[in-house]
């Protein structure tokens, strides 16, 4: 039985810097990191390694550079690494990113068994929560989304039974296998690669597939495949923050300073 993580490579979002002539992101000098949801997905698929003895597979859509991350799963555990990488997949929105990975999945699917697909429940620089979803309905697959805690799973009977985390409470669910679950952050704590597994990861071979394998219509894929697309992106402006009044020793008179503010830039009605 096949368990794969869906991991991304984005970019460290402390150290994000935005050309204000292009309105485009800066990479140079940028460090990049696995997105820290997908990194619960990672874990969990190595804990149902160490529990059941499923092999695992890790598995990216990015630019060559993402190999350092597919590394990173390696260092932690991972069977198998694949990266999903060619020009056409490039400028890819969530729909054409599901598509590309989707294939990839299906692709794994003729030589075994899948079982379990996880995602983190969204990117750091996206936050769309898209292609978790996505993957699960061009393959349909079970859906779980926002999964704090997997109750049981019998790969037997092929069934699986999770906890999602919703607002004000929580929800559990059975579903049948094959299933996508995308995870949130109280699901696990991640662990730490040891020296040997570092070492060793740096010579662990990280596959590589491009469209020549995926044989997938450019018109659905990358930018082609894209409906959305992004416009513009900057950096917020920052104002100089005013203070008025003296909230501790006159509180009223500052709320009715606030007000008239309010009142001066059309910022409230009465």
């Amino acid at each position: 039985m096949l368990v794969i993580s869906c991991i991304k490579q984005v970019p460290d979002t402390t150290q994000v810097k935005i050309d204000p002539v292009t309105n485009t992101l800066i990479r140079d000098g940028i460090p990049f990191i696995i997105n820290p949801y997908d990194s619960h997905a990672l874990e969990e698929s190595l804990r149902l390694k160490d529990r059941y003895n499923v092999r695992t597979v890790a598995l990216s859509m990015g630019p060559p550079n993402t190999v350092a991350t597919l590394r990173k799963a390696c260092a932690l555990g991972v069977d198998e690494a694949i990266l999903v990488s060619d020009r056409c997949f490039g400028g890819a929105d969530t729909l054409a990113t599901s598509n590309a990975l989707s294939a990839a999945i299906a692709l794994l699917a003729k030589d075994e068994e899948v079982g379990i697909v996880f995602c983190g429940k969204q990117t750091i620089d996206g936050d769309t929560a898209q292609t978790g979803p996505g993957i699960a309905s061009r393959l349909g697959y079970s859906q779980l989304t926002l999964v704090d805690r997997i109750e049981s799973i019998d790969f037997e009977k092929k069934t699986v039974k999770a906890r999602r985390k919703l607002e004000g409470r929580h929800e559990i669910v059975e579903a049948p296998l094959p299933a996508m679950i995308t995870v949130v952050r109280e699901l696990n704590r991640p662990r730490y690669p040891t020296v040997p597994m570092r070492l060793a990861s740096q010579e662990a071979e990280i596959k590589t597939w491009d469209n020549s394998i995926l044989k997938m219509d450019v018109q659905s894929v990358g930018l082609k495949g894209s409906p959305t697309w992004v416009s513009k992106i900057f950096s917020p402006e920052r104002d100089k923050g005013e203070i008025i009044g003296n909230g501790i020793e006159d509180p009223t008179g500052t709320a009715a300073l606030l007000i008239d503010k309010l009142l001066s830039k059309d910022l409230l009605t009465v």
